[in-house]
């Protein structure tokens, strides 16, 4: 039923920044039982970040307003239910990865703007970096220090910039595969080192998932929550413990692990 749908949009959404920002923000317009936010609502209601994105289900970025207005119109539209996950976005049904030759090679930069917090910033990505690079020999993210004195979305000798952000939404933020260049970042917010039990590198980790296509694993039926959409593809049987399952959102543990569900998934996806 519609109504039901709508609990799904205004509580899922809302609660999945809330959790893993550690605030209280708004993502959607509430909705009543009657129907659905219109549109505007939604897209004002909307948070826009400092590069111009829109932060959708906590973390993830949609780069241009036609693109949000696909993102609500799957929101609002029939619900069906995948059974499986660790799970890959999917764009026009089609999986949201890089190539074998471009996932061998993800090029990044940690700001210099990270100041005093460069050098953890730069241990903390190769640790998250690593967890995934451990699970498939294809995974290979590369560091390239020369660029950090340009490292913004605009220098072309990397595929990615890591760079620092102030706001109350979020911990950090990143990106698809198939976002633009202009938006092809991971944004980290200094609460990052006031996270209590997740560390650092674990909270990257899960950020570098979304870079390798990887969605919420709360977004499926089993989590009962937080529901996101369906424009994803199953690869592993579900894990509430898994690093991109918020822990907030029925998840299996307390903290952001990662576990042997994620590491399959990665396997599945891009070989062993």
């Amino acid at each position: 039923m519609l109504s039901s749908r709508v609990h799904k949009i205004s509580a899922g959404v809302a609660c999945l920044v809330a959790a893993f920002a550690g605030a209280t923000v708004s993502t959607a317009a509430d909705a009543d039982s009657t129907g659905a936010p219109t549109y505007k609502e939604f897209e004002a209601s909307t948070y826009v970040d400092v590069d111009g994105a829109y932060v959708v289900n906590g973390d993830e970025a949609i780069s241009t307003k036609g693109d949000l207005k696909k993102f609500y119109e799957r929101l609002v539209g029939p619900e069906s239910s995948p059974v499986d996950g660790l799970i890959v976005n999917t764009v026009n049904g089609v999986d949201d990865k890089w190539s074998a030759s471009q996932v061998a090679n993800l090029t990044y930069c940690v700001s210099t703007k990270f100041g005093t917090r460069h050098d953890d910033i730069v241990a903390a990505m190769s640790a998250g970096a690593g967890l995934w690079e451990a699970a498939s020999s294809k995974i290979d993210f590369v560091y390239v220090p020369a660029q950090d004195g340009k490292c913004t979305t605009r220098n072309n000798s990397i595929l990615f910039s890591v760079e620092p952000v102030a706001t109350t939404q979020y911990i950090a933020r990143a990106f698809f595969p198939s976002t633009p260049k202009r938006q092809r970042n991971v944004l980290v917010d200094d609460s990052i080192w006031t996270s209590g039990t997740w560390e650092p590198g674990d909270i990257l980790g899960h950020e570098l998932g979304h870079t390798l296509g990887f969605r919420h694993e709360h977004t499926r039926p089993e989590a009962g929550t937080c529901f996101e959409d369906n424009n994803w593809r199953p690869l592993t049987p579900y894990d509430s413990s898994s690093i991109m399952h918020y822990p907030q959102c029925n998840g299996g543990s307390a903290d952001l692990e990662f576990q042997a569900s994620d590491a399959a998934g990665a396997r599945a996806l891009y070989g062993s």
